[in-house]
Protein backbone atom coordinates (compact mmCIF):
# COMPACT_ATOMS: atom_id res chain seq x y z
CA UNK A 1 0.00 0.00 0.00
CA UNK A 2 2.54 2.17 0.74
CA UNK A 3 4.63 1.58 -2.38
CA UNK A 4 1.03 2.14 -4.44
CA UNK A 5 0.74 5.69 -2.60
CA UNK A 6 4.59 6.77 -3.19
CA UNK A 7 4.30 5.48 -6.90
CA UNK A 8 0.87 7.71 -7.18
CA UNK A 9 2.76 11.05 -5.67
CA UNK A 10 5.51 10.51 -8.52
CA UNK A 11 2.76 10.58 -10.91
CA UNK A 12 1.03 13.24 -9.52
CA UNK A 13 3.95 15.56 -9.51
CA UNK A 14 5.38 14.70 -13.10
CA UNK A 15 2.31 15.93 -14.18
CA UNK A 16 2.04 19.24 -12.95
CA UNK A 17 5.74 19.76 -13.54
CA UNK A 18 4.90 18.95 -17.25
CA UNK A 19 2.05 21.08 -17.34
CA UNK A 20 3.79 23.83 -15.32
CA UNK A 21 6.10 23.61 -18.15
CA UNK A 22 4.55 23.82 -21.13
CA UNK A 23 2.19 26.93 -19.93
CA UNK A 24 5.69 28.76 -19.11
CA UNK A 25 6.76 27.60 -22.70
CA UNK A 26 3.44 28.67 -24.33
CA UNK A 27 3.35 32.08 -22.91
CA UNK A 28 7.04 32.87 -22.94
CA UNK A 29 8.15 31.49 -26.56
CA UNK A 30 6.75 34.75 -27.94
CA UNK A 31 9.20 37.04 -25.71
CA UNK A 32 12.30 34.78 -26.40
CA UNK A 33 11.44 34.91 -30.20
CA UNK A 34 11.30 38.82 -29.63
CA UNK A 35 14.32 38.95 -27.93
CA UNK A 36 16.06 36.69 -30.52
CA UNK A 37 14.85 39.25 -33.22
CA UNK A 38 15.68 42.36 -31.61
CA UNK A 39 19.33 42.61 -32.39
CA UNK A 40 18.65 41.72 -36.12
CA UNK A 41 16.11 44.20 -35.95
CA UNK A 42 18.37 46.93 -34.37
CA UNK A 43 21.52 45.84 -36.90
CA UNK A 44 19.12 46.82 -39.70
CA UNK A 45 17.72 49.86 -38.21
CA UNK A 46 21.12 51.19 -37.48
CA UNK A 47 23.05 50.24 -40.51
CA UNK A 48 24.42 53.04 -42.72
CA UNK A 49 23.77 52.96 -46.06
CA UNK A 50 27.29 53.39 -48.43
CA UNK A 51 26.49 56.10 -51.70
CA UNK A 52 30.30 55.59 -53.04
CA UNK A 53 33.42 54.63 -52.43
CA UNK A 54 36.71 57.73 -52.82
CA UNK A 55 40.11 58.17 -52.17
CA UNK A 56 39.81 61.46 -49.45
CA UNK A 57 43.03 62.65 -50.99
CA UNK A 58 40.80 63.49 -54.48
CA UNK A 59 37.74 63.90 -53.52
CA UNK A 60 36.18 64.57 -57.24
CA UNK A 61 37.23 60.63 -57.67
CA UNK A 62 34.31 58.44 -57.09
CA UNK A 63 34.36 54.43 -57.23
CA UNK A 64 31.19 51.79 -57.13
CA UNK A 65 33.49 49.26 -54.98
CA UNK A 66 36.14 48.62 -51.96
CA UNK A 67 39.41 48.41 -53.13
CA UNK A 68 43.29 50.02 -53.45
CA UNK A 69 43.60 53.89 -54.31
CA UNK A 70 44.77 54.39 -57.74
CA UNK A 71 46.48 57.46 -56.52
CA UNK A 72 47.90 56.88 -53.10
CA UNK A 73 49.06 53.50 -50.96
CA UNK A 74 46.31 53.48 -49.30
CA UNK A 75 42.45 52.12 -49.01
CA UNK A 76 39.50 53.59 -50.33
CA UNK A 77 36.90 54.73 -47.90
CA UNK A 78 33.03 54.44 -48.06
CA UNK A 79 30.76 57.42 -47.93
CA UNK A 80 27.76 57.29 -45.96
CA UNK A 81 24.74 58.57 -46.78
CA UNK A 82 24.32 60.52 -43.51
CA UNK A 83 27.31 62.36 -44.35
CA UNK A 84 26.11 63.98 -47.33
CA UNK A 85 24.93 67.28 -45.35
CA UNK A 86 29.05 68.31 -45.65
CA UNK A 87 29.63 66.70 -42.11
CA UNK A 88 33.80 65.17 -43.62
CA UNK A 89 36.75 65.69 -42.85
CA UNK A 90 38.33 65.12 -38.92
CA UNK A 91 36.75 67.35 -35.92
CA UNK A 92 39.27 68.82 -33.28
CA UNK A 93 38.30 70.53 -30.37
CA UNK A 94 39.74 73.74 -29.56
CA UNK A 95 41.57 72.80 -26.71
CA UNK A 96 43.92 70.19 -29.02
CA UNK A 97 44.14 72.40 -31.48
CA UNK A 98 45.27 74.74 -29.45
CA UNK A 99 47.74 72.86 -27.41
CA UNK A 100 49.47 71.26 -30.96
CA UNK A 101 49.60 74.84 -32.18
CA UNK A 102 47.36 74.77 -34.96
CA UNK A 103 47.05 78.01 -36.56
CA UNK A 104 44.87 78.77 -39.71
CA UNK A 105 44.65 82.58 -41.74
CA UNK A 106 42.16 83.29 -44.36
CA UNK A 107 43.13 82.88 -48.07
CA UNK A 108 42.99 86.62 -49.52
CA UNK A 109 43.57 88.30 -52.57
CA UNK A 110 46.44 90.72 -52.30
CA UNK A 111 47.52 93.01 -55.14
CA UNK A 112 51.21 91.69 -56.08
CA UNK A 113 53.53 93.18 -58.90
CA UNK A 114 55.63 90.77 -61.22
CA UNK A 115 58.78 92.98 -60.10
CA UNK A 116 61.92 91.41 -59.09
CA UNK A 117 65.16 91.92 -58.60
CA UNK A 118 68.66 90.70 -60.00
CA UNK A 119 72.23 91.36 -60.11
CA UNK A 120 73.58 91.59 -63.65
CA UNK A 121 77.68 92.61 -64.69
CA UNK A 122 78.07 95.29 -67.07
CA UNK A 123 79.44 94.12 -70.58
CA UNK A 124 80.67 95.95 -73.19
CA UNK A 125 77.59 96.87 -75.79
CA UNK A 126 79.33 95.09 -78.80
CA UNK A 127 76.57 96.49 -81.29
CA UNK A 128 78.98 99.91 -80.45
CA UNK A 129 82.47 98.36 -81.16
CA UNK A 130 84.23 99.89 -84.31
CA UNK A 131 86.91 98.52 -86.37
CA UNK A 132 89.58 100.62 -87.49
CA UNK A 133 91.00 99.27 -90.38
CA UNK A 134 93.64 100.38 -93.80
CA UNK A 135 92.64 99.10 -97.06
CA UNK A 136 96.26 99.03 -98.47
CA UNK A 137 99.73 97.83 -97.84
CA UNK A 138 100.84 100.39 -95.64
CA UNK A 139 103.63 101.33 -92.27
CA UNK A 140 102.57 102.19 -88.53
CA UNK A 141 105.54 104.95 -88.66
CA UNK A 142 103.98 106.24 -85.16
CA UNK A 143 101.41 104.96 -82.84
CA UNK A 144 99.61 107.47 -80.41
CA UNK A 145 97.69 104.73 -78.31
CA UNK A 146 100.07 101.66 -77.16
CA UNK A 147 97.93 99.60 -74.46
CA UNK A 148 94.19 98.52 -74.26
CA UNK A 149 91.33 99.98 -72.49
CA UNK A 150 92.69 103.39 -72.92
CA UNK A 151 90.00 105.59 -73.27
CA UNK A 152 89.93 107.90 -76.54
CA UNK A 153 87.43 110.13 -77.32
CA UNK A 154 85.83 110.88 -81.32
CA UNK A 155 88.79 112.37 -83.47
CA UNK A 156 91.65 111.76 -81.61
CA UNK A 157 95.09 110.29 -83.05
CA UNK A 158 95.36 107.02 -82.92
CA UNK A 159 98.72 106.09 -85.16
CA UNK A 160 100.44 107.61 -88.25
CA UNK A 161 100.61 104.69 -90.97
CA UNK A 162 102.56 105.37 -94.66
CA UNK A 163 101.25 104.14 -97.56
CA UNK A 164 103.78 104.08 -100.61
CA UNK A 165 100.60 102.72 -103.08
CA UNK A 166 98.60 105.97 -102.53
CA UNK A 167 101.51 108.39 -104.11
CA UNK A 168 100.81 106.65 -108.17
CA UNK A 169 96.94 108.08 -107.95
CA UNK A 170 98.03 111.12 -106.11
CA UNK A 171 100.62 112.19 -108.45
CA UNK A 172 98.51 111.51 -111.56
CA UNK A 173 95.41 113.73 -110.21
CA UNK A 174 98.25 116.17 -109.51
CA UNK A 175 99.79 116.22 -112.73
CA UNK A 176 96.19 116.24 -114.71
CA UNK A 177 95.43 119.34 -112.36
CA UNK A 178 98.44 121.22 -113.86
CA UNK A 179 98.39 120.36 -117.05
CA UNK A 180 94.77 121.53 -117.27
CA UNK A 181 93.23 118.57 -118.33
CA UNK A 182 89.39 118.23 -119.33
CA UNK A 183 87.02 117.99 -115.87
CA UNK A 184 86.03 114.33 -117.50
CA UNK A 185 90.35 113.46 -116.58
CA UNK A 186 89.94 114.80 -113.31
CA UNK A 187 86.75 113.34 -112.07
CA UNK A 188 88.47 110.12 -113.26
CA UNK A 189 91.93 110.40 -111.35
CA UNK A 190 89.14 111.26 -108.38
CA UNK A 191 87.14 108.00 -108.81
CA UNK A 192 90.75 106.02 -108.52
CA UNK A 193 91.64 107.81 -105.71
CA UNK A 194 88.40 106.52 -103.65
CA UNK A 195 88.34 103.11 -105.17
CA UNK A 196 92.27 102.84 -103.35
CA UNK A 197 90.73 104.25 -100.27
CA UNK A 198 92.69 107.44 -100.34
CA UNK A 199 91.39 109.07 -97.63
CA UNK A 200 89.63 112.23 -98.46
CA UNK A 201 91.33 114.73 -96.63
CA UNK A 202 94.94 113.37 -98.73
CA UNK A 203 93.16 114.07 -101.88
CA UNK A 204 92.04 117.71 -101.16
CA UNK A 205 95.42 118.14 -99.92
CA UNK A 206 97.26 117.37 -102.66
CA UNK A 207 95.32 119.14 -105.00
CA UNK A 208 95.44 122.19 -102.85
CA UNK A 209 98.44 122.15 -102.09
CA UNK A 210 100.28 120.36 -105.55
CA UNK A 211 102.30 117.84 -103.46
CA UNK A 212 101.29 114.21 -103.08
CA UNK A 213 101.31 113.13 -99.51
CA UNK A 214 101.50 109.59 -98.60
CA UNK A 215 101.40 109.98 -95.20
CA UNK A 216 98.05 110.16 -92.37
CA UNK A 217 97.05 109.90 -89.51
CA UNK A 218 93.95 107.70 -88.48
CA UNK A 219 91.48 109.72 -86.94
CA UNK A 220 89.01 107.56 -83.63
CA UNK A 221 85.86 107.36 -85.45
CA UNK A 222 83.87 106.88 -81.95
CA UNK A 223 84.65 108.38 -78.71
CA UNK A 224 85.38 104.99 -76.32
CA UNK A 225 88.10 102.31 -74.90
CA UNK A 226 90.63 100.61 -77.13
CA UNK A 227 89.15 96.86 -76.52
CA UNK A 228 91.95 95.50 -79.19
CA UNK A 229 95.27 96.86 -80.31
CA UNK A 230 96.75 94.55 -83.14
CA UNK A 231 99.32 96.60 -84.32
CA UNK A 232 102.62 98.39 -83.30
CA UNK A 233 105.11 100.83 -83.93
CA UNK A 234 106.98 99.98 -87.25
CA UNK A 235 104.67 96.91 -87.96
CA UNK A 236 103.35 96.19 -91.87
CA UNK A 237 99.98 96.27 -92.04
CA UNK A 238 98.00 94.10 -94.82
CA UNK A 239 94.91 95.44 -96.44
CA UNK A 240 91.84 94.58 -94.60
CA UNK A 241 93.93 94.13 -91.17
CA UNK A 242 92.11 95.11 -87.85
CA UNK A 243 94.38 98.05 -86.59
CA UNK A 244 92.54 98.76 -83.31
CA UNK A 245 88.78 97.72 -82.31
CA UNK A 246 87.12 100.81 -80.02
CA UNK A 247 83.74 99.69 -77.91
CA UNK A 248 81.73 102.71 -77.42
CA UNK A 249 80.81 103.51 -73.82
CA UNK A 250 77.19 105.70 -74.36
CA UNK A 251 75.26 102.67 -73.33
CA UNK A 252 76.61 99.16 -71.48
CA UNK A 253 75.15 95.60 -71.28
CA UNK A 254 73.86 94.34 -67.79
CA UNK A 255 73.84 90.79 -67.77
CA UNK A 256 72.00 89.08 -65.51
CA UNK A 257 71.20 85.27 -64.63
CA UNK A 258 67.28 85.21 -64.30
CA UNK A 259 65.37 82.57 -62.37
CA UNK A 260 63.50 80.28 -65.43
CA UNK A 261 60.18 80.77 -63.28
CA UNK A 262 60.45 84.95 -63.74
CA UNK A 263 61.84 84.94 -67.15
CA UNK A 264 58.86 83.31 -68.59
CA UNK A 265 57.13 86.85 -67.49
CA UNK A 266 59.88 89.17 -68.92
CA UNK A 267 59.16 91.05 -72.43
CA UNK A 268 61.56 92.95 -74.81
CA UNK A 269 61.51 96.51 -73.93
CA UNK A 270 60.67 96.05 -70.23
CA UNK A 271 62.22 98.79 -68.01
CA UNK A 272 64.69 98.00 -65.32
CA UNK A 273 66.55 100.54 -62.56
CA UNK A 274 69.95 99.94 -61.56
CA UNK A 275 71.86 100.46 -58.76
CA UNK A 276 75.47 100.39 -58.67
CA UNK A 277 76.76 97.51 -56.01
CA UNK A 278 79.89 99.88 -55.12
CA UNK A 279 77.89 103.24 -54.59
CA UNK A 280 74.05 103.02 -54.31
CA UNK A 281 74.05 106.43 -54.60
CA UNK A 282 74.32 106.21 -58.29
CA UNK A 283 71.38 105.18 -60.52
CA UNK A 284 71.23 103.81 -63.78
CA UNK A 285 67.91 103.16 -66.28
CA UNK A 286 67.74 100.59 -68.98
CA UNK A 287 65.62 98.27 -70.87
CA UNK A 288 65.39 94.68 -71.76
CA UNK A 289 66.92 94.09 -75.01
CA UNK A 290 67.01 90.14 -74.99
CA UNK A 291 66.50 86.97 -73.34
CA UNK A 292 69.28 84.61 -74.91
CA UNK A 293 67.76 81.16 -75.62
CA UNK A 294 69.93 79.20 -73.58
CA UNK A 295 68.73 77.80 -69.86
CA UNK A 296 71.36 76.86 -67.47
CA UNK A 297 71.41 72.92 -66.51
CA UNK A 298 72.59 73.51 -63.04
CA UNK A 299 70.98 76.72 -61.95
CA UNK A 300 67.72 76.50 -64.21
CA UNK A 301 68.68 80.54 -65.14
CA UNK A 302 68.49 82.36 -68.27
CA UNK A 303 70.91 84.99 -68.70
CA UNK A 304 68.63 88.56 -69.70
CA UNK A 305 70.42 91.34 -71.43
CA UNK A 306 69.74 94.81 -70.51
CA UNK A 307 70.86 98.30 -71.80
CA UNK A 308 71.70 100.55 -69.34
CA UNK A 309 72.19 104.31 -70.25
CA UNK A 310 76.16 104.86 -69.59
CA UNK A 311 76.33 108.94 -71.16
CA UNK A 312 78.75 110.05 -68.24
CA UNK A 313 80.70 106.83 -68.81
CA UNK A 314 80.50 105.72 -64.95
CA UNK A 315 80.04 102.00 -66.02
CA UNK A 316 82.86 99.97 -67.19
CA UNK A 317 82.73 96.34 -68.03
CA UNK A 318 83.30 93.93 -64.83
CA UNK A 319 81.26 95.86 -62.59
CA UNK A 320 78.08 94.64 -60.81
CA UNK A 321 74.33 96.37 -60.85
CA UNK A 322 71.19 95.67 -58.31
CA UNK A 323 68.60 95.95 -60.94
CA UNK A 324 65.30 95.80 -60.28
CA UNK A 325 62.82 95.10 -63.19
CA UNK A 326 59.47 96.53 -63.04
CA UNK A 327 56.19 94.49 -63.98
CA UNK A 328 52.47 94.90 -63.65
CA UNK A 329 50.36 94.70 -60.86
CA UNK A 330 47.28 92.60 -60.19
CA UNK A 331 45.07 91.17 -57.67
CA UNK A 332 45.48 87.65 -57.03
CA UNK A 333 44.31 85.17 -54.42
CA UNK A 334 47.33 84.23 -52.41
CA UNK A 335 48.07 81.90 -49.41
CA UNK A 336 51.06 81.84 -47.22
CA UNK A 337 54.00 79.04 -48.89
CA UNK A 338 53.77 77.41 -45.15
CA UNK A 339 50.08 76.86 -45.55
CA UNK A 340 50.88 74.41 -48.97
CA UNK A 341 51.68 70.84 -48.73
CA UNK A 342 53.74 69.51 -51.95
CA UNK A 343 53.38 65.71 -52.92
CA UNK A 344 55.38 65.88 -55.97
CA UNK A 345 52.66 65.91 -58.45
CA UNK A 346 49.88 67.79 -56.89
CA UNK A 347 49.29 70.76 -54.16
CA UNK A 348 47.19 70.08 -50.85
CA UNK A 349 45.90 72.50 -49.00
CA UNK A 350 43.84 71.91 -45.16
CA UNK A 351 40.77 73.66 -44.79
CA UNK A 352 39.07 74.58 -41.52
CA UNK A 353 35.25 73.90 -41.79
CA UNK A 354 32.48 74.71 -40.02
CA UNK A 355 31.92 73.36 -36.19
CA UNK A 356 36.05 72.69 -35.96
CA UNK A 357 36.26 70.00 -38.89
CA UNK A 358 39.53 69.63 -40.91
CA UNK A 359 39.73 69.02 -44.26
CA UNK A 360 42.03 68.24 -47.26
CA UNK A 361 41.94 70.04 -50.43
CA UNK A 362 43.33 70.02 -54.06
CA UNK A 363 45.02 73.24 -55.51
CA UNK A 364 46.43 74.31 -58.12
CA UNK A 365 49.30 76.75 -58.23
CA UNK A 366 49.80 80.00 -59.79
CA UNK A 367 52.99 82.09 -59.67
CA UNK A 368 55.17 81.73 -57.10
CA UNK A 369 55.21 84.88 -55.03
CA UNK A 370 58.35 84.05 -52.55
CA UNK A 371 56.59 84.24 -49.08
CA UNK A 372 52.95 83.33 -50.68
CA UNK A 373 51.47 81.23 -53.50
CA UNK A 374 49.19 81.93 -56.02
CA UNK A 375 45.99 79.59 -55.96
CA UNK A 376 44.51 79.13 -58.91
CA UNK A 377 41.69 77.04 -58.35
CA UNK A 378 40.96 74.78 -55.23
CA UNK A 379 40.12 78.05 -52.66
CA UNK A 380 37.96 80.96 -52.17
CA UNK A 381 38.46 84.22 -50.59
CA UNK A 382 38.16 84.04 -46.89
CA UNK A 383 38.50 80.45 -46.28
CA UNK A 384 40.65 79.34 -43.42
CA UNK A 385 43.87 77.01 -44.17
CA UNK A 386 46.02 75.70 -42.13
CA UNK A 387 49.25 77.54 -41.74
CA UNK A 388 51.26 75.57 -39.25
CA UNK A 389 51.13 71.77 -38.02
CA UNK A 390 50.39 70.19 -41.38
CA UNK A 391 52.50 67.57 -40.13
CA UNK A 392 49.45 66.24 -38.51
CA UNK A 393 47.42 66.26 -42.06
CA UNK A 394 50.68 65.66 -44.70
CA UNK A 395 48.25 62.78 -45.86
CA UNK A 396 44.99 61.66 -45.32
CA UNK A 397 45.90 58.17 -43.88
CA UNK A 398 47.66 60.27 -41.01
CA UNK A 399 44.55 62.49 -41.16
CA UNK A 400 42.25 60.18 -41.01
CA UNK A 401 45.10 57.86 -37.88
CA UNK A 402 46.55 60.87 -35.93
CA UNK A 403 43.99 63.51 -36.07
CA UNK A 404 41.02 60.95 -35.58
CA UNK A 405 42.94 60.37 -32.44
CA UNK A 406 42.51 63.49 -31.47
CA UNK A 407 38.72 64.35 -31.87
CA UNK A 408 37.19 65.71 -28.71
CA UNK A 409 35.14 62.88 -27.10
CA UNK A 410 31.71 63.92 -26.11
Amino acid sequence: MNRITSFGLLLAVAAVIGGGSFYLGRHTAPAGQAAAVAPSAAASAGERRILYWHDPMVPGQRFDKPGKSPFMDMELEPVYADEQGGDTGVKISPQVQQNLGIRTVAVRRAEMSSSFDAVGAVQFDERLNVAVQTRVAAYVERLAVRATMERVVKGQALATVYAPEWLGPLNELVALKRSGASPELIAAARDRTRTLSIPAELVRQAEDSGVAQARYTLPAPVSGVVAELGVREGMAVSPGMTLFRIAGLEKVWAVADVPEAQAVRLVRGQKVSAVLQADPGQTFTGTLQEILPQVSASTRTLQARFEVDNRGGRLVPGMLLRLQVSGPSSLRLVVPAEAVIRTGTRAVAVVRGPEGRFEPREIKLGADLGDTLEVSQGLSEGEQVVASGQFLVDSEARLRSVLGSLEARP
